[in-house]
């Protein structure tokens, strides 16, 4: 679709897994330890902040992008068209 990604990107004071910024969008990986309460709170925390400057943040589960990797990108894919959209 022609956007380019930048992994491990500073934002902020947080460095987000993948970050597009002609999309405004931030996506996330979460692995096993952002289970815990601890985790998830520091996450909500952090995402708020995000959204505040205007971004987007889309969170997948470590596992999905390993065994339904097809998902994960129609999920991207969906976000994309939906924001082109918006654009016209």
């Amino acid at each position: 679709m022609g956007y380019q990604f930048n992994r491990q990107k500073p934002l902020d004071r947080y460095i987000v897994d993948f970050y597009c910024k002609e999309l405004k969008l931030v996506i996330e990986i979460d692995g096993a330890s952002h289970h815990h309460l601890e985790a998830y709170l520091s996450d909500e925390r952090r995402q708020n902040i995000l959204q505040s400057k205007g971004l987007k943040v889309i969170r997948f589960l470590d596992i999905d992008v390993k065994r339904n990797i097809e998902n994960v990108v129609r999920s991207i894919e969906g976000f994309i068209l939906e924001f082109e959209a918006k654009r016209i």
